[in-house]
């Protein structure tokens, strides 16, 4: 939807999936959109440069979420929250759903 301002379909899957879920790793935002690993790491790397992203590590992985100090966030937040709500229903559910806890083995979902 804002492909063409921010230049891909890459970077446009970045913020707003880092926009729903506070943070996040490129492999897991590859895989939530069913998409090729080197993009995403391209962009999240972009972004960073930029000032856009922070990132931080947690073991091996790095995980990536919006620089507090970047002085257009509250912009580009309200933006993204905007894009968030002309996605399909079901994009967003999946997007706003954000489970990391640990579940008990057998558990049903």
């Amino acid at each position: 939807m804002i492909e063409a301002l921010v230049g891909s379909i890459n970077c446009e899957r970045v913020l707003v999936f880092l926009n729903a879920r506070g943070e996040g790793y490129a492999r897991e935002i590859a895989t939530f959109y069913s998409s090729s690993l080197a993009p995403i790491q391209k962009q999240l790397d972009k972004l960073e440069a930029g000032g856009i992203l922070a990132s931080r590590t947690a073991g091996r992985t790095r995980l990536y979420t919006f620089n507090p100090r970047y002085p257009l966030l509250t912009e580009l937040s309200a933006l993204l929250e905007k894009t968030i709500s002309f996605y399909d229903e079901e994009l967003q559910q999946r997007l706003l759903l954000n489970r990391r806890r640990p579940r008990r083995r057998g558990k049903p979902l």
